[in-house]
């Protein structure tokens, strides 16, 4: 199917749309509860709206006809209204009754779900035909959305979009110093209560599509995503917007396409679209924790791996400068850092690549000028620090395995910082020669 109907299709519309605008909104405000450290706060306010569902369902069934468009507009009533109580409850437990975040959150989640569950019970058997409302707000159910629900997630995405950008320079404020914001005078209380509305409101209208249990990850798992590729708050907001909207297109379009691969081969297999959803988000959450260029996983690996080869480069032409030689044998290399072949091999090939050694024979290995040069600058980055510690009070026979490990680090523009320093001096503490710059 062309990925254009997705979007025109007058049953694949509303579905995609609505998703996409629904995470939108729940992404940007997760990124709020994000930067607050409060990420569990979405989970128990999710949990904390289910009973508002299920009372405005047992109270339409026992005064009302059983009409669906007035069960939706009731039971995000109710919903809003038990989340607010849900939010109330855990304010104080935590102001009033000094108890701690975490045990307040967890609290009021398993308090407010299992009364929703005990009168979902009820309904159940009562009112059979009723209680299938519920579980599409419990489970989600994006792939029944109409345009009707469009337009709400319109609206309600210009409301949160527009609530953070006219409150930004104040939410960045509040935020990262609390304390200046108290000074210059912000009302924190009605900004917090503003984006705590935005959050409950997020949270109320999204559990439409991927449901009670799920709708924290879609606060979450966009902002995490995002996280690992910015460190500034104004692009936070774009990143994390971006992966809820993919997230949304993708939950989807996955939940329809795989079943239709499974289908040429007479495989009975459907996927709900709200799980879909969730599970999107997941992958672009695990992807950039592993992948992100600077925090990601797999960077980190690549980021420490070369720096532990550069050591093992370092301490190499180390070994040549201290023994007065040009050239030593692959045995003699291999001693220094206790290396198997392969990393022997793959050291020296990695050497003879930037132009520090030359192997002749397959067997010797010989300093080039340009590593008599590096070799001669580890060693005075070593000797400068050991001189620099001295010169700050410590034991000369205390300073050398400090400067093993910071040698380094070191660079020529701060060598030539000790250098100065110290006073330009010939002899370290053990009365060796430093090398001279060159």
């Amino acid at each position: 199917m062309n990925l254009l109907d997705y979007f025109t299709d007058p049953i694949l519309r509303a579905p995609t749309i609505g998703s996409m605008l629904m995470c939108l909104s729940s992404s940007l405000v997760g990124v709020l509860v994000f930067v607050r450290k409060r990420s569990l706060l979405g989970e128990a306010l999710s949990h904390a709206s289910y009973p508002g569902i299920v009372l405005s369902v047992a109270i339409m069934a026992n005064f009302f006809s059983f009409s669906e468009n007035l069960i939706s507009t009731s039971i995000l009533i109710g919903a809003f209204l038990s989340a607010i109580g849900g939010l109330v409850a855990i304010d104080l437990l935590e102001r009033k009754l000094k108890i701690k975040d975490d045990a307040a959150l967890c609290f009021i989640l398993s308090v407010f779900f299992g009364i929703g569950i005990l009168v979902a019970s009820r309904i159940q058997i009562t009112n059979p035909l009723w209680y299938k409302q519920i579980q599409v707000f419990l489970f989600g159910q994006a792939a029944t959305m109409t345009d009707v629900h469009i337009i709400i997630y319109v609206l309600l995405s210009v409301v949160v979009t527009a609530a953070i950008v006219g409150f930004y320079r104040i939410i960045e404020i509040l935020n990262f110093d609390r304390e200046f914001a108290t000074t210059i005078g912000i009302p924190i209380k009605k900004v917090e209560f503003i984006l705590f509305f935005l959050l409950v409101l997020a949270i109320v209208i999204g559990i439409r599509s991927v449901g009670v249990v799920l709708m924290s990850a879609m606060l979450i798992a966009p902002a995490v995503a995002a996280r690992q590729f910015t460190d500034r708050l104004k692009s936070f907001f774009f990143l994390s917007a971006f992966f809820g909207m993919l997230s949304g297109f993708f939950g989807n379009f996955l939940s329809l396409e795989i079943p239709q691969v499974f289908s040429k081969y007479q495989i009975p297999f459907s996927l709900p679209t709200g799980p879909m959803i969730v599970l999107s988000a997941s992958f672009f959450c695990i992807g950039s924790l592993i992948f992100a260029p600077k925090r990601g996983l797999f960077s980190r690996y690549l980021r420490a791996s070369g720096f532990r080869n550069k050591c093992l480069r370092e301490n190499v032409l180390k070994a040549f400068w201290k023994k007065k030689v040009q050239k030593l044998s692959h045995e003699e290399i291999a001693n220094v850092d206790h290396l198997s072949f392969f990393s022997l091999q793959f050291l020296l090939f990695r050497m003879k690549i930037i132009g520090f050694v030359k192997i002749i024979e397959k067997k010797w290995v010989v300093l080039t000028p340009k590593g008599e040069k590096e070799a001669e600058r580890i060693i005075r980055a070593h000797r400068l620090w050991e001189a620099y510690l001295v010169y700050l009070r410590q034991g000369k026979e205390t300073v050398h395995a400090s400067a093993e490990q910071m040698e380094h680090f070191i660079t020529p523009e701060i060598a030539r910082e000790l250098s100065t320093l110290l006073g330009d001096p010939k002899l370290d503490p053990h009365h060796q020669p430093i090398p001279r710059e060159k």
